[in-house]
């Protein structure tokens, strides 16, 4: 299969940026329209699905906050599990492309819309075709698979006689297709593996906190593996350093 060419224009890489999109679109958008039908069955005011999709633009913890908001859970409880559940972007930094964009409106929403999928199609992209326009495209096309989603998942749930069930299920399904595509590219396939021995170790440990405990482990093995990558790159460039010849030496 030929390379595909490196795009050239504004218009090109954003074109580029919405076809990145398309993949993990098709996850996205019914993920949405299940939150929308979450919400209405629950109880809560039509209101609830595109304001958590604007303003938190986070699926698992939306979903997460449709069943705290309906069960009426405190303030402290919904802050501890939102930070508990998403500390995982903190790693996303280290490999996500965030310097492609300019600092100011474009680079504060790239942070703030670096979801799970956006992520995982990111750093798919080869560095040199990459671009702030591309990875801003695919990132506004995420958001608006999920708004839209969102509204017409109310919109379908208010005009439907009786409940479904099922739809909170379709996260899980994402999230499973997603790690089948980490297992696939061998540039996250050690981030993969670390959290399946995390996931492990907790359902061992302490089967009935598991979530948290594999959180916490595998942000440790993360932390251990980024610092031990982060030695190996500098010992390779000393070695790259005094290998190379000197100016002198060359004259």
């Amino acid at each position: 299969m030929p390379e595909q060419p490196v795009p050239s224009t504004r218009a090109e890489r954003i074109r580029a940026g919405l076809h990145d999109s398309l993949s993990v679109g098709l996850g996205i958008f019914p993920l949405g329209i299940g939150l929308g039908f979450l919400v209405v069955q629950t109880g809560l005011p039509c209101g609830v699905a595109p304001a958590l999709s604007i303003g938190i633009f986070a699926g698992s913890v939306e979903y997460l906050m449709v069943g705290l908001l309906a069960g009426g859970a405190s303030l402290i409880t919904i802050a501890v599990t939102v930070f508990a559940v998403n500390f995982r972007h903190v790693f996303y930094a280290f490999s996500f492309p965030i310097h492609l964009t300019k600092p100011g409106i474009g680079r504060a929403y790239s942070v703030y819309a670096m979801i799970d999928e956006a992520y995982a199609t990111a750093v798919m992209v080869p560095e040199h075709k990459n671009s702030g326009a591309r990875l801003l495209a695919m990132q506004i096309a995420c958001q608006s698979y999920w708004v839209g989603g969102s509204l017409i998942g109310v919109l379908l749930a208010k005009a439907l006689p009786g409940t479904l069930e099922g739809f909170e299920f379709a996260l899980i399904a994402l999230f499973t297709v997603m790690t089948l595509d980490a297992f696939r590219s061998r540039r996250e396939l050690p981030s993969a593996l670390l959290a399946g021995v995390a996931v492990s170790f907790a359902l061992i440990v302490a089967p009935g906190q598991a979530m948290i405990v594999a959180l916490v482990g595998f942000f440790a093995l993360l932390t251990v593996r980024f610092v031990v990558l982060r030695r190996r790159s500098a010992l390779g460039q000393d070695h790259f350093d005094q290998s190379e010849p000197s100016d002198e030496a060359a004259a």
